[in-house]
Parts: C-alpha cells; structure tokens; sequence
C-alpha cells in the first residue's frame, strides 16, 4: 500500500474486513478470502479473509493469475466460478482437486468496477455430499457484496489514490468467523456519591434484569445478588472512594426467580485519577461471566479422558491435565502449538491431514497413532465453523498394527520431514505447467509465471551449461543488468551461481551484505536478496535458476524447502526440452532442405513464398511448394502429403521431384497431375496427397490450373476485389490410377496477386474449411502492403502468433507484373 496515509490505509482495511465477513454471512460459508491485484500485475495477493486462516486452505498469500485456480480463473475472466462440491472441482480444476482432496464446494467472483478488475472474492463451504450447491439467491448476493467493494475501492482510489494493488508483504487482515461467546462482559459506570450506577445491555442481561426497566441504581443489581454477597457488592463504592482503587471481586448472581441457583461472575474497576475527567468520584468497570467457559473447564479436568480444543489454524487453544499425561508432555507446552509440530510421532502428515480434512469438510473423523514405545491412542475429532473439539483415549494394539520401531520416539530430521499442503500444491502445479512446455523458451515461461508470483520475487534469471560455461537463456524483470556478471563464467570460478551448481546444494543470500562477505567483488546492484537453485538432472549439472528480490527477503524454511523440490522439477524438465529443441532444430533442418532454397528469378511476374512448421510435436510434414521454370512459361505448384512423419516429408520429396520432372518435358497441367499421381501410387507408401498446380503462359497473364483435392487459389485483381477462384476438381493423389485431373484457364490481370496455401492456413477446429478460406480473401483484399513479401508476412501474422499451431503451413504468392504494382 506504499505511501498512502494511514486512514486510507485502514479504511481500505475496513472495506476489505466487513466485505469478507458479509460474503461469508451472506453465503452460508465458513470461509471467505478477498485477494487483489499485485503492482506487476503477475499475481493476486490475500488482503483479507474471515473465518478459517488461509493456512487451512494450503496458506496461499500469492496465486499467480494464470494458476489453474478458481480464484484465480475469476479474475482473468471477470466471470462467477462455481464448484458444487469435490466431484466439480476435481472435473474443472483436477490440480487443486489433488492438493485438497477434501469434500468442500466453493464460489469465486470478480472484484472490480468501471470494467477493471482490482482483484477476486472466494468463499467456501462444506459439501460432504458432493452436490451443496449454493443456490443462485446467495450467488447474487455474493456477486453484489463484490460489485459494491468494487465500487468502494474505486471510489476510494478517486479520493486518496490508492492504487488497489495489494503489497505481497502486507499482513491479510483476519476476521474470525463468527461464533456463540464463551465469554460475556457487561460494561458499568458507577457514580459514588450519588449512587448512580449506569450499565450496558449486556450488563443488564448477566444480572438478569430487563434493560428497559433498569433504574440506574446500584441497589436493583444488588438485589440480584446472594445475600452474603451484597455487603461485598456495597463495599466495592466505599472502597474505591476511598482509596481510589477497586480489587477483583467474586459475587454470585440468582438465576431465575427462585433463589436457588446462584452463577459466579467477577467485577472489576478503575477509579479515574487526579487531572482525569471524574477524578475520585466514578468507578468504571466491568462485570465478566465466563461462567461457562469455567464451568466446562472444570468438568474436562474431572475426566481421564484426554480433551481438547483446537484453533482454526489447528493451534491448541486448550487442553486438559489428561491429556498431557497421555501424551507425555505438560499441557501449558502444548498451548498455541500444532500438534503435529510438538509431537514428532504425530509429525506424519497424515495426521494434519485428518484435521484439515475434518474443518473443510466439517464431518466428524478418528484416527490411531502409536505414541512411543507401544502406546496406541485413539483420537476423535469434532468440527465447528471456529474450530474442532478433540478427543484423545488410550486403546489397545490394533491387530492390524505393526509394532512400533524403537526408532519411532525419536524426532524425525527436518529434512526427512514429509512436505506440508502449500509445498505439495507448488510442486504439483509446477509440474503440471511443466509438463505441458515443451522447448526451452516455454519451460523457462512457464517457471517464471509460477515462481515469482509464488515467492513474491521480482527478477528471474536461467543459466544453462554449454562447454563448461554458464550462459544465459533467460531473464525477466525491470533490471537489465541481472547478473550479467555470470555470463561465460566456467563452472570452477567461486561464484554463487557457479558453485551451488557444483556442489548441488541452494544456496539463499537475505542481503548485499551476506552477498559482499560471501563473495567480495560482485557487483550488487539493485537486488537486495538472491536465491540460487542448481539445476541437476540425472546426476548432471543442466544450469542455475536464480531468483531476485527488490526487497531484503527472509528465506524461512518452508521457502527453502519448496524451492529445493521445485529445482529438481525445473532441471528435469529444462534438460528435455533442450533434448527436443535440439531433435526440432534437426528436423526443421531436413524439412528446409527439401524445399526450394530459393525461387527463381522471372520476367513477367513475382513471386514469394512461405512455411511455417506445426507447432504441436516436432515431426515434420509433408507440405511443399515449388516454382519451376519451363521452356513455354514457369508453373506454380503447392501440395500437401497427409501425416507429420519423416515418412511423409521423404514422400513429399518425391513427389515434388516427380512433379519438376513431368513440368520439364512440357506436360500439359493436368498429365502433370496425372504422372504425379502414379508416382505416388507406385511409391507404395500408404499415403495421399493434395496439390494444385497452374501454368503460366509467357507474359504471365494467362495461366492453365488443375486442382487434386486441394482448396482453391485466390485472386486479387488490380481493383482489390478478391475472388475464390472455382477450379475444377480431381480426386486426391493416390487414390486411382485412373484418376483425371481437368484444367480450367485463369486470367491475370497486370497488378494482380495469386495466393496458393494449403489448408493448415485455413482450417480451424470445429469450423468449416469454407469459412476459413472466405476470411483468408477478405485479409488479402484488405491487407495492403510495401511489396510481395511485406503482404505474405501481413498474411501470416495471425498464424505466427499462435501458440497452438497443429499443422504446417504454405504458403505461395505470385504477382502479375505490370499496372499499379505499388498497390501491393
């Protein structure tokens, strides 16, 4: 929240606060989170949450928004996300299914106004059935409890210039979900010479007296004390007069009518000094009754039995002298502990699991666990939106049970340490985005989407090792200089980036300082925290990933942890993708060698052409273009032989040499296409093939096309109407020998422009091929460009940008010389 004042910052807090505790109200809830939008825009960051801790939920602070996550989905897409229970959850978004597979439902909704999304909204709730859907009334509200915060924070952003971006450093505010008191205090001012004693409504609820006939006088309350109670009461006065000061009292309060049920509660005050409004004359105070809660306290001590209460968070909030004693351990060291965190026979987590599973899914569940040597206690667990009621009695050895291990009282290494939820959610969904990148430039993507948002880094840095030499493949962030220092370096030189890689061991530098007396020399620049990650795949040192922080960042040991594991995830799958950006780099080598390295240089017409592999795999195809001069004219040719194999580009080249062959010897177009086709027929090698070819005459203005199965050319004429030229059609290469191809005459206007493509530039899942080839004509009408290559380029622009690109793509222009030539 940077400079802002602090009552913007508090009223912003304030908006935060009331708008989580609303959405949870309003949605039956017992959790609800508002996250909002970092500076760089990169991830969302948690500002506020009511009812369970966000611990509870895997304690994600930072979500990067291209996570598969709900929360985070609601936020790129401006749209409601909701998830009736596990099985939805599990259908939409099987990663976070995997890191919380509890039975809970959830809805997630934009924040933000005037079109602009500040941040998201979530809530969950329990659905152990799997179908509690929350109904449409509830998602209304939730989508209004938003849009209003939404408006606030403009509004607020209006009045203070607040920028609504969330400081991953800031503290969440926390509100705890609502819930019966187990303490009640009534508020009182006593005036000691009059008498006078004016109280709260809560005051008069303890004594038992109706507020709205309460007389303000401190007889009426005494009268509803014990008898042997009452002097005390008046004494409290005479006392504080006096001497200006009130002890603790016990007094006992009739319940009900009868007289013979008294409760205790304890009274406390404090006489105002000298120079203090009402010095010497009034006592304030209060009246606590935690008659309940004491009295509950005294009964769980009475029991053998081990009880206790756990916080939200899974923290001890109280145990009774039972269950210390089961547990070997005094109860006064178990407070404001987890207990998986004192009890290293409880360190496994599926005991924290069974917790987190019981509050998520707010159902009832037990488990066994060995405290050492051979004690066997049997634990019950009962949930409540503020926290779980537990239950600890010793059994006997299940006979199922395998005996304990002596080894087993002993505390497991921190490292031996199984992770916990939030670790085992990054490695997850690092490694599911992982396995979805395949070069080295989408790996590299890919880790810095989800690390850096994760850790709250700013700069990024991957080294490989290339001839004994780091050198750097990628970096992202605002400092260009980010180790520029490293580059070249061979794997011997004492440099953290170096020597983490060679001893296999991160290393995490918290300050310029550390870094200056570690290493004296290097250049410090703007980072003020590093975290080195030595990428090691099949024993093998790959590279160093390095992460910077603006900031000074203390590396807890959860970070260290999580970013040990993720290191492996990211080695592994940097060492594939350079493996297949090397196989690629030799594939697409063959494939340009099969095609026409050049085109000829002609008189009468230009032409230009394109290719573009598929971008799924790294097989290549079979599509081919070709101009070929000949002794009446040059032909243009174009084809595509089916499948993405080496088969089908050896196939090609066959068949494009077949075709240079019968073009030479001055076939006519369609005994070309013929003689092509029984090439392809005899080659015997199962596939089939497309193509269109035209002959044009000398002048270039008049060309003869035969079309086998391929979608048709286009043409521009000088106006810059575009048409789809209707050819006739043959069957496809290699289907009959006895297939005929017929050939149609087409005009070329002087200034005219034909296109040749093959249908990887046209067609498009679930649409129809016919659709494609009618935008392809309205891009060449309306595209204008400085020359034939400029237009091919314009052409092809869409199709370059896309990341999923199935199919390869050619593409053959020809312009006809002559006329406005400029128009291109």
């Amino acid at each position: 929240m940077g400079g802002l004042s602090v009552d913007a910052t508090a009223e912003r807090e304030d908006m935060l606060a009331a708008a989580a505790v609303k959405a949870v109200e309003a949605s039956g809830a017992y959790a609800g989170s508002i996250f909002l939008r970092s500076r760089d825009r990169r991830s969302i960051v948690l500002a506020a949450s009511c009812g369970a801790p966000p611990s509870l939920l895997g304690g994600w602070r930072r979500i990067a928004v291209s996570s598969p996550i709900p929360v985070a989905a609601a936020f790129r897409s401006g749209r409601t996300i909701h998830l009736a229970g596990a099985d939805e959850t599990a259908r939409r978004y099987p990663q976070l299914a995997v890191a919380l597979p509890y039975a809970f439902g959830s809805c997630s909704v934009p924040v933000g106004a005037g079109g602009e999304t500040f941040g998201a909204l979530a809530v969950v709730w329990a659905a152990p059935h799997g179908s509690d859907r929350l109904s449409k009334s509830r998602r209304r509200q939730l989508r209004a409890i938003a849009n209003r915060l939404g408006a606030s924070l403009a509004a607020l952003r209006a009045r203070t210039g607040d920028p609504l971006d969330c400081d991953p450093q800031a503290v969440p505010v926390e509100t705890p979900a609502p819930s019966a008191p187990s303490v009640r205090a009534g508020l009182f001012d006593w005036d000691l010479l009059t008498g006078t004693l004016t109280g709260d409504d809560e005051l008069c609820a303890i004594f038992g007296i109706d507020p709205g006939v309460f007389d303000d006088r401190a007889e009426t309350l005494a009268s509803r004390l014990h008898p042997g109670d009452r002097a005390a009461f008046r004494a409290v006065a005479r006392v504080a007069a006096a001497e200006g000061r009130c002890s603790a009292r016990s007094l006992r309060i009739r319940e009900g009518e009868s007289g013979e049920r008294y409760s205790t509660v304890e009274l406390w005050g404090h006489v105002p000094k000298r120079g203090e409004e009402r010095a010497g004359r009034h006592l304030a105070g209060v009246v606590i009754d935690a008659r309940a809660g004491r009295a509950a306290a005294v009964a769980a001590e009475r029991l053998r039995d081990g009880l206790f209460s756990l916080a939200p968070d899974g923290r001890v909030a109280y145990a009774n002298r039972s269950l210390g004693q089961l547990l070997g351990i005094p109860g006064e060291a178990l407070l404001g502990q987890c207990l998986w965190d004192v009890l290293p026979w409880l360190a496994d987590p599926a005991f924290e699991d069974r917790y987190r599973s019981v509050m998520i899914s707010q159902t009832p569940a037990s488990f066994l666990a060995c405290r050492p040597p051979d004690q066997w206690l049997a634990f019950s667990l009962h949930p409540g939106a503020d926290g779980v009621t537990g239950r600890a009695v010793p059994v006997g050895q299940p006979p199922s049970a395998p005996a304990p291990q002596a080894a087993a009282a002993m505390p497991a290494p921190a490292a031996a340490i199984p992770a916990r939820l939030g670790v085992m959610y990054h490695v997850l969904q690092l490694g599911s985005a992982l396995t979805e990148a395949v070069t080295a430039r989408e790996v590299c993507e890919v880790v810095a989407d989800q690390l850096l948002p994760a850790f709250g880094g700013q700069q990024l840095a991957l080294y490989v090792v290339r001839d004994g030499a780091m050198h750097l493949i990628f970096h992202t962030g605002h400092h260009e200089g980010f180790l520029d220092w490293l580059e070249g370096m061979p794997l011997h030189a004492h440099l953290p980036g170096t020597e983490t890689l060679t001893s296999g061991v991160p290393l995490f530098i918290e300050s310029q300082q550390d870094l200056s007396q570690g290493y004296p020399g290097i250049p410090v620049g703007e980072v003020s925290s590093w975290a080195y990650l030595p990428l090691i795949a099949s024993s093998r040192p790959v590279g160093t990933c390095v992460l910077g922080f603006d900031e000074v960042h203390q590396f807890t040991t959860k970070d260290r942890g999580v970013l040990t594991a993720l290191a492996g995830l990211i080695a592994q799958a940097l060492e594939r993708a350079r493996l297949y950006d090397e196989e690629s780099a030799l594939a697409r080598g063959l494939q340009r060698a099969l095609l026409p390295h050049r085109l000829p240089v002609l008189r009468d017409i230009r032409t230009t052409a394109r290719y573009l592999p598929g971008t799924s795999g790294m097989d290549i195809g079979g599509d081919w273009y070709d101009v070929i001069r000949t002794t009446d004219g040059v032909s243009l040719v174009i084809g595509d032989v089916e499948g993405h194999s080496i088969p089908a580009a050896a196939t090609m080249a066959q068949l494009r040499s077949a075709v240079r062959a019968f073009a030479a010897v001055g076939h006519s177009p369609g005994n070309v296409l013929a003689g092509a086709n029984h090439t392809l027929i005899d080659l015997d090698a199962g596939l089939l093939a497309s193509c269109c070819y035209l002959h044009l005459e000398p002048g270039g203005h008049r060309a003869y096309a035969v079309r086998a199965g391929h979608p048709p050319p286009l043409l521009r004429h000088p106006d810059g109407t575009t048409e789809v030229l209707d050819l006739e059609v043959g069957p496809l290469l290699g289907v009959d020998h006895g297939s005929a191809y017929p050939q149609t005459p087409v005009d070329l206007p002087p200034g005219s422009v034909l296109a040749l493509y093959t249908d990887g530039l046209v067609e498009e899942r679930g649409t129809d091929i016919d659709v494609g080839i009618d935008r392809l004509r309205t891009s060449l009408a309306h595209t204008r460009a400085d020359s034939l290559d400029d237009l091919a380029d314009r052409l092809l622009r869409h199709a370059r940008r896309s990341s999923h690109r199935a199919d390869d793509i050619a593409l053959l222009l020809t312009e006809a010389k002559g006329g406005d030539t400029e128009a291109c």
